[in-house]
């Protein structure tokens, strides 16, 4: 072959390859590389945390995701004032917990405004308890060298609508929107939906009812949000929930909801009572992602097989100047020697309805799961009740561990019962 028939196919060849593509025209001034073109997205590989990870971004701009595997999942969040809590500052991992890109960010509108469809994604500027759980899950999942998932995050609260008007109300249209959001923006990535959480937060403030009605109002809110999701194509999500501990009808309420959630995936994953709060009764910073710790650790649980569960009370029997409480719990009971939140000598149990006083507190020798409280007399009536950890801390937990963090006994408050007499 000449060496001009060489030039012409050289040139041939030259025209016919597709354009490279510079990055930094692109993508800006980033260590970004491989960069090329897949139907309305740029995939690239880019050194924007530690290590070289692969990203995109859409071609018509906005900002860059992690390019990581499986469906895009969401953590999604209902509830009162409190519920609109956040950290300061982006996500450790940022570029995978992510919001719908109408720049509200994962804290919703709080019941102000009604929330718009969007199809794509963007950068969290704050840590809302969502986020928070988002980052923790995904902080345990990069320990055990497992994927890292996208995950939406949006928390929708409304401090003006009482529990039974919530379903009906702005909050609840908006997390429906929310819903619709993730399934878009699914789908313009080419993967599948999940939900895998909906944590719910609603306290004395937003009750309106009483202890049986609040536990309804709970089912029903479930109901409705799983149904808006199988309307959509998407599985039910597991529920999570914090257990108040005043002295008011919620307290009750969340403890009968930790042994009988009606049909739904319900894990109550702390008692409020371990977290810090300020003044007002809403979280610290350290406190909220103490609790989206526990979100995740719960998460992980159920993702790997395993159940979930704070001790829970359940039975409370006396004899003699002796008070047996059975628990439910996953672990052996432990009394916390260290007693973090000053619960007492007593470990936050309490009599009621007579003048007898609690003083000894001793996991049963033949049951783990047992408590054995020592009275300085016997009861002297039908009155009496027991509560744990009702308006304060309780020192009682199981064997779990994990960072520092334990689970905590549930809060409960339990009529007393003659041995071998309970119903």
């Amino acid at each position: 072959m000449g060496r001009d028939s060489q030039e012409r196919r050289r040139r041939r060849d030259a025209e016919a390859a597709p354009a490279r593509l510079d990055p930094e025209e692109l993508l800006g001034d980033i260590d970004a590389w491989n960069l090329r073109e897949d139907g309305g997205w740029l995939r690239f590989d880019a050194r924007l945390e530690d290590g070289a990870r692969a990203y995109l971004r859409s071609r018509a701009g906005g900002d860059i995701l992690a390019d990581a595997p499986g469906p895009l999942y969401a953590i999604l969040g209902i509830g009162g004032a409190r519920r609109a809590g956040f950290n300061a500052g982006p996500p450790q991992f940022r570029f995978n917990v992510l919001a719908p890109a109408d720049h509200i960010g994962a804290v919703g509108l709080e019941g102000t405004a009604r929330a718009e469809p969007v199809s794509s994604l963007q950068h969290l500027p704050h840590r809302s308890r969502e986020a928070l759980v988002a980052d923790h899950l995904l902080d345990l999942r990069y320990r055990d060298r497992r994927g890292l998932p996208l995950i939406l995050t949006r928390a929708e609260t409304d401090a003006s609508a009482s529990l039974g008007a919530l379903s009906g109300g702005l909050a609840m249209a908006n997390l429906v929107t929310a819903l619709d959001n993730l399934c878009m923006a699914a789908e313009t990535l080419g993967r599948p939906a999940q939900v895998l959480a909906v944590g719910l937060e609603f306290g004395a403030e937003d009750l309106g009812t009483d202890s049986t009605g609040f536990a309804e109002g709970i089912r029903a809110l479930m109901t409705r949000l799983s149904e808006e999701m199988r309307r959509r194509g998407l599985a039910p999500p597991v529920y999570l929930a914090c257990a108040e501990n005043g002295d008011h009808p919620s307290t009750p309420a969340w403890w009968e909801l930790a042994w009988c959630p009606g049909p739904h995936r319900l894990r109550i994953t702390a008692p409020g009572y371990m977290a810090a709060r300020d003044g007002f009764g809403r979280l610290t910073e350290a406190g909220r992602d103490m609790l989206a710790a526990m979100d995740a650790h719960a998460l992980r649980a159920v993702e790997q097989g395993q159940d979930w569960l704070c001790p829970l009370p359940l039975l409370a029997e006396h004899r003699g100047a002796e008070i047996r409480v059975t628990f439910r719990a996953l672990a052996d009971l432990v009394v916390d020697a260290a007693d973090l939140f000053g619960a007492g000598p007593a470990a936050g149990f309490a009599l009621t309805g007579d003048p007898a006083q609690i003083t000894g507190v001793a996991i049963a020798p033949d049951d783990p799961q047992v408590v054995v409280l020592t009275l300085d007399r016997p009861l002297t009536g039908t009155a009496a009740r027991l509560r744990l950890a009702i308006g304060g801390p309780s020192t009682l937990r199981d064997t779990w561990a994990a960072g520092g963090l334990h689970r905590w006994a549930l809060p409960a408050d339990l009529p007393l019962h003659p041995q071998g007499t309970a119903p």
